[in-house]
This record gives structure tokens, C-alpha cells and sequence, in this order.
């Protein structure tokens, strides 16, 4: 037994009690996080597939715009493409929230289309293929936002689930173990009393009857 079991413990009735209801509850809270670990990982595991599915349609709508843009340069000249490049504003604020998956806070765009398309050109003195392809890279834009919201997500679940291994293991391996060898050491110096109480009743006993 081990003297880290032990450590500042009174070997009495009570202690035992108490330690049994300490491990009970250490127990049961391991059996809870263990089902949630599972739970997470496996939500975690399915925004992981939709996260990679997303990486998929922005390297596709990437390679799309850039067909597009490239041949919006071939027609309207890069000069004129670069003109209606530094005329677009920026890209406007988008209203990032937070919702709850599996009790971890995860990042949320709102509902509905994206804010992303404001024109800064005029239609005349400009090809309709420099609007195709400002058209491609507002939903390059869009794929993008939607990418970043799901790698998020599959981040912070990450995160949790990595924070709630680490209990699961830290009362596993560290608590448990300990309040177990606390208790054992306790029962086994209750029952060595008890031993020597029995031998010193009886030994009292035959005294007794010797000396009547």
C-alpha cells in the first residue's frame, strides 16, 4: 500500500465512509465523461466530414473563379480588370454568432444568404465576363465563410474533446485509483483491529475461565 494512499488519512469507520461515497461519485462522474467523449466525438467526426466536403467545393469554386477571371483578363484586358478590381468595396461585416454543440460553444453564421455582393462598377465600358467573374468569386467568397465556420467548429470540439480526455484519464488513472487504495488500506487496518480486538476478547475469555 502505498504511502500516497494514505497521506493524512485517519483510518476510522467514518473515513471509510466517506471515501466510499468519494469514490461512488468519482466513478460516476468518470462513466459520465466517458459518455460524453464518445457523444462528442462523434458529432466531431461528422462536422469533420462536412469541414473537408466544404475544403472540397472552395478548392472547386477557386478553380472555377479563376477560369473565369482569367478569361475576363483575355477579353477585357487585365488593366480594365484590375480598374473594376480596386473600384469593389470591401467585403461588409458579417454578424458571427455562437451556438451550442454538445454543450461547446461553436461559432454560427446567420441564417440566410450571405452579405457579399456589392457592385462597385458600372455596366458600361465592361464585359460580361468580368461579371461572371465577380460572380465566381462572390460564391468563392461565400464557400470560403461557410469553410471557416465548420473549421472552427471542428476545432473547438477538438479542444473539448482533448480537455475532457484528459479528466477522463486524470480520474482514471490518478483519483480513483488513489481513493481505492486510500479505502483498501482503511478496511484492511479496520479489519486488523477487529482481528486483535477478537484475539484480545477471547485471550480475556480463557484468563476467566482459568481463573474462576
Amino acid at each position: 500500500m502505498t504511502a500516497q494512499g494514505r497521506s493524512g488519512i485517519r483510518p476510522t469507520r467514518i473515513e471509510l465512509l466517506r471515501l466510499r461515497k468519494q469514490e461512488t461519485l468519482a466513478q460516476r462522474g468518470h462513466d459520465l465523461l466517458e459518455e460524453k467523449l464518445d457523444a462528442m466525438v462523434v458529432a466531431f467526426l461528422g462536422y469533420r466530414q462536412a469541414y473537408l466536403e466544404q475544403k472540397y467545393r472552395v478548392r472547386e469554386a477557386y478553380r472555377s473563379a479563376r477560369a473565369a477571371l482569367d478569361r475576363a483578363e483575355m477579353v477585357a484586358g487585365t488593366v480594365t480588370v484590375d480598374e473594376v478590381a480596386q473600384s469593389s468595396p470591401p467585403l461588409p461585416e458579417i454578424p458571427l454568432g455562437t451556438r451550442l454543440v454538445m454543450g461547446v460553444r461553436v461559432p454560427s453564421l446567420p441564417a440566410g444568404p450571405l452579405p457579399v455582393h456589392q457592385q462597385g462598377y458600372g455596366l458600361l465600358g465592361t464585359s460580361s465576363t468580368i461579371d461572371t467573374a465577380s460572380r465566381k468569386f462572390e460564391e468563392l467568397t461565400r464557400e470560403i465563410i461557410v469553410l471557416a465556420e465548420r473549421e472552427g467548429t471542428a476545432r473547438r470540439l477538438s479542444q473539448e474533446i482533448q480537455r475532457t480526455r484528459r479528466r477522463v484519464n486524470a480520474l482514471e488513472r490518478i483519483l480513483i485509483p488513489r481513493l481505492q487504495a486510500t479505502r483498501k488500506y482503511i478496511e484492511m487496518h479496520l479489519e486488523e483491529r477487529e482481528r486483535e480486538d477478537q484475539f484480545r476478547r477471547k485471550r480475556i475469555k480463557h484468563i476467566k475461565a482459568e481463573n474462576p
